[in-house]
């Protein structure tokens, strides 16, 4: 491992010697931690409620404690990332990630728990953002593709498995194991990051302007979200997202929002990002959509169900390595086209699912989507994130997950007013075909190249940096 001085590259650059596959791997590791807590608590929900005497509304802002901050402050912090050191900002935000998940276990009151779970959402977006980025700096470029695929693969698993975990550590040890379980990973990552990543650039706290856009868009973004979850049980919600355009409006056209968009457009991503929100909706819709049906129209018991659905992960485990190395050899857009292509194919042909299907029937097709998902998912973030400025990776990287969040949000969101406006009869058909649509959509996305990056004009570097 080569040390270097801070004072000579950018600030949070890894300089690129030997490859750092054990960064790779704390990249991987913090996306799993990252995305289980995104979905392991919504099965203690009701225990949380029973244990602090709270209702059930007041019980969801555990979860949603947790989003809001992590979805909203996403853009804010790449921002922020692309000028300070990575090692620094790294072992802030584990070790604050990991101390208040600690102190959520440890609530003895519901306004306690909500205050922790908010706070462990803001070391929660640092984190979304630091793993594309700590990924893609500890290899050599020629091997980005396999080192994308670790984090891209591992944090949609952790996804999927949340439910899972939840379930079992609720069962055995109550609703504050839920919030234990992610410490011994927190406090390995803590541990190798201290120890292999090189020293550099101490942290720098915002200025009032970055504060204050990130206000603006913070406010934007948990609006929209809020709308997206309030509409799965009531469409009309939806209208509260005209309440979201005026903040965003007036970031986009200052001096916080024109560098993002700026970076965007000169290196031709802003299909890409389409493509990465259309998956991540057509995943999210066909997991929604599928548990539903099995279990309310089919009377499958939660286990079967989980081991049905468990195929897609499946397939999309195995299928991730892969996609890294065929994206090495044979370059990330061709992989990332044809992961699209059979994750479309896979919910495709789940789209006439009826009571008759056997589990198998079910299962195989979700493993050739879980498939497809593994082979574009590193792909398509080293696509991305190699197009990126070098001084702006970390904007692109919180660019990139913000369409993620909001794609895994609006699909079930849009999954559930489909499924109401069609009637409960098709219902589950429109569902599937809806998000059959939005993976098909990813693949001319990804497929039309976009323009090759161009030079960042010197006002949006500045701008960027103040």
């Amino acid at each position: 491992m080569t040390h270097h001085d801070s004072g000579s590259e950018q600030p949070g650059h890894i300089s690129l010697g030997e490859d750092r596959w054990l960064l790779v791997a704390v990249a991987g590791l913090l996306s799993f931690v990252a995305m289980l807590d995104m979905n392991i608590v919504n099965v203690a929900l009701a225990d949380i409620a029973d244990g602090l005497h709270v209702s059930a509304a007041t019980a969801q802002w555990a979860v949603l404690g947790y989003q809001l901050p992590v979805v909203a402050l996403l853009l804010p912090v790449g921002r922020w990332l692309d000028g300070v050191g990575m090692r620094s900002a790294a072992l802030v935000s584990i070790a604050g990630f990991g101390l208040s998940s600690a102190l959520a276990a440890a609530a003895p009151w519901a306004a306690w728990l909500i205050a922790a779970r908010l706070v462990q959402g803001v070391f929660g977006a640092a984190l979304f953002v630091l793993m594309p980025v700590l990924a893609m700096r500890s290899v050599r470029p020629q091997l980005r593709g396999r080192a994308m695929s670790v984090p891209a693969t591992l944090g949609p698993l952790g996804a999927v498995t949340g439910p899972a975990v939840g379930g079992l550590l609720l069962d055995h040890f109550g609703w504050h194991a839920v919030f234990l379980v992610k410490l011994p990973f927190c406090l390995l990552a803590l541990l190798v990051a201290w120890v292999a990543m090189p020293r550099d650039a101490r942290l720098r706290r915002p200025d009032h302007r970055s504060l204050a856009d990130a206000l603006l868009v913070a406010t934007g973004v948990a609006v929209l979200l809020l709308t997206l979850t309030l509409a799965s049980d009531d469409p009309w919600w939806l209208l509260l997202v005209f309440a979201a355009i005026p903040p965003l409006w007036w970031w986009l056209r200052g001096p916080g929002g024109r560098p993002v968009t700026g970076v965007l457009g000169a290196s031709g991503l802003f299909r890409a990002h389409g493509a990465v929100l259309a998956l991540a909706a057509g995943f999210a819709a066909m997991h929604y959509v599928v548990a539903l049906h099995l279990q309310r129209d089919d009377g499958v018991s939660a286990t079967t169900t989980g081991l049905i659905v468990l195929a897609f992960p499946l397939g999309m485990g195995l299928a991730g390595p892969l996609g890294g190395r065929l994206a090495d050899r044979y370059g990330a857009r061709p992989v990332a086209v044809t992961g699209a292509a059979l994750t479309a194919a896979g919910l495709l042909l789940l789209v006439p699912l009826d009571a008759g299907w056997s589990p198998w029937q079910v299962a195989w097709r979700l493993a050739l989507a879980g498939v497809g998902m593994g082979l574009n998912g590193g792909p398509t973030q080293a696509l991305v994130m190699s197009t990126a400025p070098p001084d702006r990776i970390a904007t692109v990287g919180s660019t990139v997950q913000l369409a993620r969040s909001l794609g895994f949000t609006l699909g079930p969101a849009l999954a559930t007013a489909v499924w109401g406006l069609t009637g409960s009869a098709n219902g589950v058909h429109a569902g599937l075909a809806l998000a059959a649509t939005a993976a098909a959509l990813a693949v001319p996305l990804i497929a039309l190249p976009g323009r090759p990056p161009a030079p960042v004009p010197e006002q949006t570097t500045d701008a960027a940096h103040t």
